[in-house]
């Protein structure tokens, strides 16, 4: 693995596993997938979603490994390095 991000990458769990918080506190329900911050644990919405908080959590606070919460998926992303681990 070349990226040391994803070597590093934290084991934060999920503060939720069934929503995208920042979604529901502008009142959308219209999320595609869940990624979550193995940094802090937050939840935000893929990039196929309309607010695409999982990208914006990465821009805000510099945690840079989500991985997917959907069932059956078990992969990793590193936002700084663009890699999938």
């Amino acid at each position: 693995m070349s990226c040391q991000h994803l070597a590093e990458a934290g084991t934060a769990e999920p503060a939720t596993t069934t929503e995208c918080p920042d979604c529901v506190a502008i009142g959308n329900t219209d999320w595609v997938h869940l990624r979550s911050c193995l940094t802090c644990g937050h939840v935000g919405c893929c990039d196929s979603s309309p607010y695409q908080h999982a990208s914006k959590h990465f821009a805000s606070t510099g945690h840079p490994v989500m991985r997917s919460i959907e069932p059956g998926e078990a992969w990793r992303w590193c936002f700084a390095d663009e890699e999938i681990g």
